[in-house]
């Protein structure tokens, strides 16, 4: 009986292992369906270091979303190089904020505004809303609506663009009310979003890219080449100058 005892659970251990091990395969092999979403792309900041952006948009990349500013006064130190080097290198490039909690959404405009040029074409402005690495502060919905508001206002007009909200499952729990009425860019690791509002999904954070040493988040486009085209595309204001 105890050799039983033994043997089944040596036979549970290996079958926890090959769970296990199966889906750590699954989630670092996993990617959404090429026909269902043939338009590829990522997110970075200073965290991935020097980019290869050549290299990056031989690797099946079409468009990255850069991040810009944090806050009232943070900008990114590596945004600049960034986005000069993904745009020459063919790219659709865009730019997103950070949104604190902590500063008021007029002074994060304004940061936002003072750092992106709006010289040339750029994907809608995105504002990552989440509670991963932001303040500790909780605003209440009607508070964070104000701020919000605040936020978006100058920015939706300066870049001509209804900007894209992205935001976690956590925050969207707290908020969702709140940031409706707007394209949403959802985080949903290895798994399919539950919903369809959405026009880009994060679907891994550990991502491998030729030309970025270490990992980085992709993501792929609700639509193909024409979707990406007119969220490109400069507002009717600049093309007509």
């Amino acid at each position: 009986m105890k050799n039983r005892i033994i043997l089944w659970g040596a036979a549970i251990l290996v079958l926890a292992c090959l769970v296990a091990v199966g889906g750590f395969l699954y989630f670092q092999t996993f990617s959404p369906d090429r026909s269902s979403y043939p338009v590829r792309g990522i997110d970075v900041s200073h965290h991935q270091g020097r980019i290869d952006w050549r290299r990056v948009a031989a690797d099946d990349v079409a468009f990255a979303v850069i991040k810009a500013t944090e806050g009232g006064d943070h900008v990114d130190d590596a945004f600049a190089a960034n986005l000069r080097e993904a745009r020459a290198a063919g790219i659709a490039v865009g730019a997103y904020h950070f949104f604190t909690f902590c500063r008021p959404g007029a002074d994060q405009a304004r940061n936002f505004l003072s750092t992106v040029p709006r010289d040339q074409p750029l994907l809608p402005p995105v504002v990552d809303i989440e509670f991963g690495g932001n303040c500790p502060q909780r605003p209440s919905p009607e508070q964070l609506n104000a701020e919000l508001q605040a936020f978006l206002g100058p920015v939706e007009a300066a870049f001509g663009k209804t900007a894209i909200v992205y935001v976690t499952d956590e925050a969207a729990d707290a908020y969702g009310k709140q940031i409706v009425g707007r394209p949403h860019w959802l985080r949903s690791l290895a798994l399919r979003p539950s919903q369809d509002d959405w026009i880009y999904w994060q679907y891994h954070n550990r991502g491998r890219v030729d030309g970025i040493s270490g990992d980085v988040d992709l993501n792929v486009l609700k639509g193909g080449q024409g979707t990406l085209a007119a969220l490109f595309a400069p507002p009717e204001s600049m093309s007509s100058n």
